[in-house]
């Protein structure tokens, strides 16, 4: 679960934009020495009910002094301030069944359509004076971080921190930093095993391997608390592991005797996981009782490779490997899927990867998925509306035409001049692009793999990239210090 201290930086940071409009220094020099003062006040070890108290005092302080924030990233801060850990919530399930109805689900907080949040995006873009930040929730505490470089300056990786081969000779198909963390990260196996790592303190360590899967394991997802982790695999099974002892929680299996071959969390609650097996069935998964939610299934016209959530969890797009990406609307009081959407994107070509992003930069705001479909290209589609309607905004040509690649979008990228995303590639290198570029859009190229690149991985605050090959090979790149 996040810190509390977090919370308040970012309820800080979201406010932060409407301080001082006219002297953006200062509001940077703020949110700095703002998460200064506070990373060492949670040293103090003060009673948790008091900083949740002060939390909730400074939101509607700020709340009255500026007025009510209705915006998609605080979907997420909202749903840690008002969750415990997953680990919590299942146990409280394994004590009484009967409670599944009253916590198993939580009411999503109501919100507008795609396409009219767009339009207040570009109202408030364009009512601000030139060179001025949209007011996003975390705009402020991101930019801080990133610094007032460009975005080939920022996006400047060379340096291997470290490299993993706990998994040499089986591919690494998924590698993921675990949520809000800088140096914790996992990743899967075609060998069965899973690995979460720790890059500090020196030196860089496998803090535990997870074991028991009998086949290869497809694809893996940190819990929203970190507290847990949900892989699935070719036997057939979904697994839970305490990511602490690495110890499994719960094993269920997959009903119609398939390989599963994807999963993800359903980001407003960590209770429910979606999963998409070899019998093109996508179904939703409670992962406190191990069975499936009624109303939570639906057939694809292929292997579902890929899915991915947006931010407030109300739409579901899912990927097959017939070339087709469907979206669903997701009910977030029973759990049930509801087919929207169909495009095509090639026909016959794999769908492996969607990653979808709320917002790109201050000059792409429209909500937006990364595809990776196996046609040697890296696909930019545009979300046009409130079911889940993609348009294909552009393309950068990438060496992929037969393996499970995925791309990611940058973390902070949203609060720079430009926006990048990170993408793998079959000629065993790992680009970096930007997507407001209309020529030569390659901010960055990394060479040290022996195999095709299948997954990349940011830490929060982007200092370390880590890398994922066919050959098993992990490696952490750092930034140049400038």
């Amino acid at each position: 679960m996040a810190a509390v201290w977090q919370q308040v930086l970012a309820v800080d940071a979201r406010y932060n934009a409407y301080r001082t409009p006219t002297f953006p220094q200062f509001r940077t020099q703020y949110i700095r020495r703002r998460s200064q003062l506070l990373r060492e006040n949670a040293k103090c070890g003060f009673e948790p009910g008091l900083r949740r108290q002060y939390l909730r005092l400074r939101s509607q302080l700020l709340a009255l002094r500026y007025g009510p924030l209705s915006e998609q990233s605080s979907f997420r801060a909202s749903s840690v301030r008002s969750s415990r850990t997953t680990l919590d919530r299942m146990e409280d399930f394994e004590e009484d069944s009967r409670a599944q109805g009253a916590r198993g689900h939580r009411r999503s907080v109501s919100r507008g359509s795609y396409q009219l949040q767009a339009q207040m995006n570009r109202a408030v873009y364009d009512e601000r004076p030139p060179g001025a930040l949209v007011p996003t929730s975390v705009a402020e505490a991101s930019r801080a971080m990133a610094g007032d470089t460009t975005l080939s300056e920022n996006y400047a990786f060379a340096g291997m921190h470290h490299i993993f081969d706990q998994h040499v000779d089986s591919a690494v198909p998924r590698l993921q930093f675990a949520n809000d963390d800088k140096h914790l990260l996992a990743c899967c196996s075609l060998d069965g095993t899973l690995s979460i790592m720790t890059l500090s303190p020196s030196p860089p360590s496998v803090k535990v391997v997870l074991r028991g899967h009998v086949g290869p394991v497809t694809d893996f997802a940190w819990s929203l608390s970190n507290d847990v982790i949900v892989s699935t695999s070719k036997d057939g099974t979904l697994r839970i592991w305490n990511t602490e002892d690495g110890r499994c929680i719960r094993e269920v299996r997959d009903p119609e005797a398939s390989e599963l071959l994807c999963c993800t969390f359903q980001p407003m609650n960590n209770n429910l996981t979606v999963v998409g097996n070899s019998k093109h069935l996508l179904q939703v998964v409670n992962i406190s009782t191990g069975k499936k939610v009624k109303g939570g299934s639906s057939k694809l016209t292929g292997r579902v490779l890929s899915m991915s959530f947006d931010a407030p969890g109300k739409i579901l797009w899912a990927g097959d490997d017939r070339g087709s990406i469907f979206s669903f609307l997701f009910d977030m009081a029973t759990g049930k899927l509801t087919k929207a959407k169909r495009l095509v994107v090639s026909e016959g070509s794999p769908v492996c990867s969607i990653s979808a992003r709320s917002w790109i930069s201050r000059e792409a705001r429209d909500p937006s998925l990364l595809i990776n479909a196996c046609v040697n290209k890296l696909l930019l589609y545009r979300v046009v509306d409130n079911e889940g309607t993609l348009q294909l905004k552009r393309s950068f040509p990438i060496k992929h035409g037969s393996q499970p690649l995925h791309s990611i979008f940058c973390p902070l990228m949203s609060f720079r001049q430009g926006a990048c995303v990170v993408t793998g590639s079959e000629d065993a290198c790992v680009y970096f692009f930007d997507v407001e570029r209309n020529t030569k859009a390659i901010v960055n190229k990394l060479q040290g793999h022996g195999g095709p690149v299948l997954d990349v991985s940011f830490n929060c605050d982007e200092s370390l990239l880590a890398s994922a090959d066919s050959t098993g090979m992990v490696i952490i790149w750092r930034r140049e210090q400038k």
